[in-house]
């Protein structure tokens, strides 16, 4: 189990000794499994892994929010492997689309994000499990099998942290103006005061101002702390 409650998922390729597949009983049908993943090498990594295993196949891989549609309508799959970053869209928004023409299908989230925000955007599309890019192979396999089961891989209690960071996050945030929003996401993206007043088309003496406000309600005072910040309210990814 990984950081935070979440398990953790290798980035791509295979591991050097693939985990061993279980024997299943003639009439068990394997797992279904739709990998939504934008990265080729990554997609085909997952494909050669789960389809070592005797007991899931992949039934299809498809790298848009927009393919992943049909292709859930026309596979009915029972796990679907989603990235949290698609190129016209996010992992949420698919998993939404997904479970709109397939209830019966499960979640699991693949990430280079460590983000509350990123969990918290997860939990809410009904996500069954959060794989973070990064380690072992087999614990993808373990997830599927887990989730297949019907096994919920977010405990209660990291859902609970989440949703009490989430409430502070939000409070947090409804402290700002919408301009001392901006400002911040301009800040955690580089760019110097003079050029956020020249972005914003305001004058510099009133970034200066905005600044010193967001210094003194989100404790923000460079670069690196906007961005940290920025983060950890979801304002950038």
């Amino acid at each position: 189990m990984g950081h935070g409650g979440f398990p953790d998922v290798p980035l791509a390729g295979l591991p050097t000794t693939p985990p061993t597949p279980p024997q299943i009983d003639g009439d068990e049908k394997p797992t279904r499994v739709l990998i939504v993943e934008d990265h080729l090498v990554v997609a085909e990594g997952l494909a050669a892994l789960i389809n070592h295993q005797s007991d899931m196949k992949v039934v299809g891989s498809v790298g848009t929010v927009a393919d992943c549609l049909e292709a859930a309508a026309e596979l009915n799959p029972d796990i679907v492997l989603v990235d949290f970053r698609l190129p016209d869209g996010s992992g949420p928004d698919a998993a939404a689309a997904i479970r709109s023409i397939r209830p019966a299908a499960k979640m699991i989230f693949l990430t280079r994000e460590d983000t509350d925000a990123a969990r918290f955007a997860a939990v809410q599309s009904g996500a069954s499990a959060f794989l973070h890019k990064s380690k072992a192979a087999a614990e993808v396999v373990a997830a599927i099998r887990d989730v297949a089961r019907g096994k919920m891989l977010i405990t209660p209690r990291t859902i609970a942290t989440l949703i009490s960071k989430r409430k502070s996050v939000e409070g947090q945030l409804e402290r700002l103006t919408p301009r001392e929003t901006e400002v911040l996401m301009l800040m955690a993206q580089g760019y110097p005061s003079r050029a956020i007043a020249a972005e914003l088309g305001i004058s510099y003496t009133t970034i200066r101002t905005h600044i010193r406000s967001l210094g003194s309600k989100l404790a923000v005072h460079s670069k690196l702390e906007a961005i940290v910040k920025a983060r950890e309210l979801g304002l950038i990814s």
